[in-house]
């Protein structure tokens, strides 16, 4: 297991977050096709597999061409987790269950963890590239595609409810945050620490005071604030969605908040993705919203509101933010929300407060 660091430091909608490998990326084509011990010679299945609904679809007269269907494709995707244990065809193996996680993603998570030896070789192709991160840092574009990949299935194993804790008691969290505290920006990297948000991400998604408080005793929020002020545009979004959820759990919002350093770096990384943005695009604005929805959030906490009267809301007071908002009147309501408790808790009055527009 690596050494704990210590350090300070696809469609985004509401309050849900779907995280994805970067396959999206053009200049990125292996990834972009996976969407971003030796093994036993059978592999067991657990009744929830076996239970999970036809990927493929049911139709009254087919109900037999379904199912066997279902066979065959159950079939492949078992021989593929137990090729990942040789090495000559692992490569393969990966990019192909990249592909099929969404469309197995009942059956995908709870076979990768239970197939004897998968897990361990999936950390090892993780563990193989932390060379690679020492300065100066060099990673070629396939080696990333590769560990990418692996990504993938632990995004698939950690969003999984028969799965997930079981994820966070072999601590494997803690093999990802080297990937988070990587400082170069070149796009070999980039992917990792975004495929590497991704499995947080997909962590949090579901409210789960567990998950919480599991990540709370890592270093999750300097691994967050790094990426937050080092990130792309969507590593920041995915990394203050993260924000976002641990401080709408009551124990995040009392850890953030408990110790005025840690407070006033948050903070500080917030206001400084405001003023920082590169333009007013869809993903800027999207990246406004859960910047907001974390102020609003710090300012629940008496200590945090009080922060915010001084200088920590001044970039949301002044304007700049309002065109990104035009179309967003959920956010717009956040945020009016969010000064009129800071006013409120200064003893002014919330029309003393210059408007948004002005």
């Amino acid at each position: 297991m690596p050494q704990r660091l210590s350090l300070l430091s696809m469609a985004l909608t509401g309050a849900e977050i779907r995280i994805t490998a970067p396959c999206f990326q053009q200049s990125n084509p292996n990834a972009r096709a996976c969407v971003m011990a030796n093994l036993q010679p059978s592999v067991s299945v657990s009744p929830s597999i076996a239970a999970s609904p036809s990927p493929i679809g049911s139709g009254g007269g087919g109900a037999s061409v379904t199912q066997e269907g279902n066979r065959r494709n159950m079939a492949s995707v078992e021989q593929l987790v137990l090729d990942l244990c040789d090495p000559v065809l692992r490569e393969n193996a990966l990019v192909e269950l990249s592909k099929k996680r969404e469309m197995f993603r009942d059956m995908l998570a709870p076979l990768l963890w239970h197939s004897f030896g998968t897990i361990a070789v999936l950390l090892q192709e993780i563990i193989y590239i932390y060379p690679a991160l020492s300065p100066p840092a060099t990673l070629s574009s396939g080696a990333s595609n590769r560990v990418c990949n692996v990504l993938a299935l632990f995004q698939c194993v950690a969003s999984h409810p028969e799965t997930r804790i079981l994820f966070l008691d072999a601590q494997i969290p803690y093999f990802l945050y080297p990937f988070l505290y990587i400082q170069s920006k070149t796009k070999p990297f980039e992917y990792l620490r975004l495929t590497s948000l991704g499995v947080i991400g997909a962590l949090v998604k579901v409210d789960d005071s567990e998950v919480i408080s599991f990540l709370l005793k890592t270093q999750i929020l300097p691994c967050c604030l790094r990426s937050m002020e080092m990130g792309s545009e969507l590593s920041k979004t995915v990394a203050t969605f993260i924000l976002q959820k641990i401080l709408l759990d009551k124990l995040g919002l009392i850890y953030i908040c408990s110790i005025p350093e840690r407070l006033h770096a948050v903070g500080s990384i917030l206001a400084y993705m405001v003023v920082s943005r590169p333009d007013q695009s869809a993903a800027s604005a999207r990246l406004l919203k859960h910047i907001i929805r974390c102020f609003d959030r710090l300012s629940d906490n008496p200590s945090a509101c009080a922060a915010l009267q001084t200088h920590l809301l001044d970039v949301l007071k002044d304007g700049t933010v309002d065109s990104c908002l035009a179309d967003d009147p959920a956010t717009r309501g956040c945020l009016q929300q969010l000064m009129h408790k800071v006013c409120r808790s200064s003893g002014r009055s919330f029309s003393d407060r210059p408007r948004l527009h002005e």
